[in-house]
């Protein structure tokens, strides 16, 4: 139990951060919401947790009798929530949407929903994966309707609890299935009892398959997959954009984890799901990932809100990191860590602009937008860095994310993964049509009314640098990170 204890210690350290954080914020002294305190406070435990995952080691084991996996599938998701949720806390602390009297608020429910996805990213036990997942969603309902008193804040909020209400429900009625066959929580135990299945026996057959599409909802609702994206436009256009940022790539990033681990050691899908898995969950996935990604693409076209244009971004980005988890091999999982991991700089960068802008403007229109390239250099051109990276375009990072995404459907060497491919890269061309929009505004349109100052401030330069960085780097220099994913390896099977 102690070493099980200790081999949580970044989770540890949070849960310490957390409760530090309510009491500090909660005082009314001269500590009472201070921006610097709080903004410290928070960082020094993400970098603490940090630093404590840097020096595990990936044993290839369970831990809690099975609940947690300590794995290098686990130790790269845990990494990236901490540089999610350090991103998340400084994009807090500049932002005027969040108050300073309430700072405290924002950062213990960010910490919150940030050691929620730590353990959801290693739980290998269905009520393990619930209590994660319920941990991160509660805070997050709360951070979506963070501002008072706005219309747009209490409906983002209002809708996200009844979508996540019902997509709880239905996971949960799964999993009720689920247990009611195999009499265990444990995905060893279901992937045992599903490999004993036989082909005859179609009631069991039946049961498993609607049980696992019921699970399904709980993974789709997380990552914004159709059918159960309806959410998001909304929720990213009222929430803080800070919390908008986090959301858009922490919770979709741990909503992969768990479905990968769900897939490939609870459904024993893995390598298998390729062509030889007598289970359809490879077309169930591909189906999903079409759908996902091609009305991302299609609906974000006519979007003139940036913001909302983002959520249907990220919803067709969601539909492509879904294509690796239906292959499942070991390579297409790879793939989606890699994604996940330049998707993080990338997508983080263009709600930082995002931003900066509404905080300098109160708007988020694409009309206020225009002429940025002449009035603020910096901004237009890290925004289009962003954007066109986002598109998947050579010399940037998500040129190189989508390659290997495309290189493991095409490894099957499948007719199936063939056909999702061709969809993939004809979304990709789409998604350049709107992304082109937000930068021909920018260096092509002149502004109408009051121009934009000129300046930004060092704080948004050196963190607006720190996300451009990797978006460049890792268009050119990506072996090192794809090193590191090969080596961490995948799940425990």
């Amino acid at each position: 139990m102690q070493a099980d204890l200790l081999a949580l210690l970044p989770e540890g350290i949070l849960t310490v951060a957390i409760l530090a954080v309510l009491v500090i914020g909660a005082r009314r002294g001269p500590w009472s919401g201070r921006k610097p305190w709080l903004t410290w406070l928070s960082t020094v435990a993400l970098l603490g947790a940090g630093v404590a995952l840097a020096f595990a080691d990936p044993q290839d084991r369970s831990l809690f009798s099975g609940m947690v996996a300590l794995d290098g599938i686990g130790l790269f998701f845990r990494g990236l929530f901490v540089v999610a949720g350090l991103g998340g806390v400084l994009m807090g602390a500049l932002s005027t949407e969040i108050a300073e009297e309430r700072l405290g608020e924002y950062l213990a429910l960010l910490l919150s929903v940030t050691l929620g996805l730590m353990l959801l990213g290693s739980a290998q036990n269905l009520l393990m994966v619930y209590l994660a997942l319920e941990l991160v969603s509660i805070p997050s309902y709360v951070l979506a309707g963070f501002r008072r008193g706005n219309r747009e804040s209490s409906e983002a909020a209002l809708k996200y609890v009844l979508y996540g209400g019902v997509a709880s429900g239905l996971m949960l009625y799964g999993f009720s299935l689920l247990y009611g066959l195999t009499g265990s929580l444990g995905f060893a135990e279901l992937a045992e009892f599903i490999g004993r299945v036989q082909e005859g026996d179609t009631v069991t057959r039946v049961i498993v398959l609607l049980a696992g599409i019921l699970s399904l909802a709980g993974f789709g609702y997380k990552v914004a997959a159709v059918p159960f994206h309806m959410w998001c436009p909304d929720v990213y256009q009222g929430a803080p954009t800070p919390f908008v940022a986090f959301l858009s790539v922490a919770p979709k990033a741990g909503g992969m984890a768990a479905l990968i681990r769900f897939m490939t050691v609870g459904f024993g899908a893995g390598e298998a799901v390729v062509g030889t898995s007598p289970w359809p969950w490879a077309m169930v996935l591909a189906i999903v990932s079409v759908a996902t990604m091609t009305l991302g693409n299609l609906v974000a076209i006519p979007q003139n809100n940036l913001k909302r244009l983002l959520a249907y971004s990220s919803i067709a980005h969601a539909g492509y990191m879904l294509m690796g988890v239906a292959v499942g091999t070991t390579q297409a999982i790879q793939a989606v860590m890699f994604y996940l991991g330049v998707y993080l700089a990338m997508n983080f960068g263009a709600f930082l602009i995002v931003m900066a802008v509404r905080d300098r403007t109160g708007h988020e229109s694409i009309d206020n937008y225009r002429g940025l390239g002449g009035t603020s250099p910096v901004l237009a051109v890290a925004l289009a860095i962003f954007l066109f990276s986002l598109t998947g375009l050579p010399p940037f990072a998500g040129f190189i994310g989508k390659f290997y995404l495309f290189a493991a459907l095409l490894e099957t060497q499948a007719p199936l993964f063939y056909v999702v491919a061709i969809i993939g890269v004809l979304n990709s061309a789409v998604s350049l049509y709107y992304y082109a929009r937000v930068v021909k505004a920018m260096f092509l349109e002149k502004a109408e009314g009051a121009a934009l100052a000129p300046g930004v401030t060092a704080a948004y330069a050196g963190l607006t640098a720190a996300f451009v960085g990797p978006t460049l780097l890792l268009g050119v220099w990506w072996a090192p990170l794809v090193e590191t994913i090969e080596r961490l390896g995948t799940v425990v099977r």
